[in-house]
């Protein structure tokens, strides 16, 4: 298996991370934030974009643990926290500095006006494939300019 493991300390890393987890699915209990350790992660299904290119059909998404250290405060907007069965639609992260860095918000985007927040004192992600991939016969479509 050609598992994925991406290492986002900047940025510019950060913007690598995003592009891979484009169009990611996971549910709400996929979430989990640990205070005392300062970590925050989602279980995602992302959608293979690296394989996607040229192809026609035949698609794969990855089971993923999206990591993020250094993370002092989580805030989420546009969802409800406690349906656990709740399936949402990762479409970007994003990064805004606080001050001269390196504190600042990650902002992960979701479908739906939807967002969660992490307050984090540097940037620190960790993208990782956990499991085997499955087909699809859906690739994730935006609209021209989006």
């Amino acid at each position: 298996m050609d598992a994925l493991k991406l290492l986002a300390l900047d940025e510019e890393d950060l913007s690598v991370v995003s592009a891979h987890v484009q169009d990611a699915v996971f549910k709400v209990a996929g979430i989990l934030y640990d205070g005392r350790r300062h970590q925050f992660s989602l279980v995602i299904n992302r959608f293979a974009w690296e394989k996607a290119e040229g192809k026609r059909r035949n698609f794969e998404r990855r089971r993923a643990v999206l990591l993020f250290k250094c993370v002092t405060a989580v805030r989420s907007l546009g969802f409800d926290r406690s349906d656990a069965e709740a399936v949402l639609d990762l479409l970007a992260v994003r990064f805004s500095v606080r001050g001269e860095g390196p504190e600042g918000t990650i902002e992960l985007v979701l479908a739906g006006d939807a967002s969660i927040a992490l307050d984090v004192e540097c940037i620190e992600a960790q993208l990782t494939d956990t499991g085997g991939a499955w087909e699809t016969a859906f690739k994730p479509r935006h609209p021209e300019g989006a």
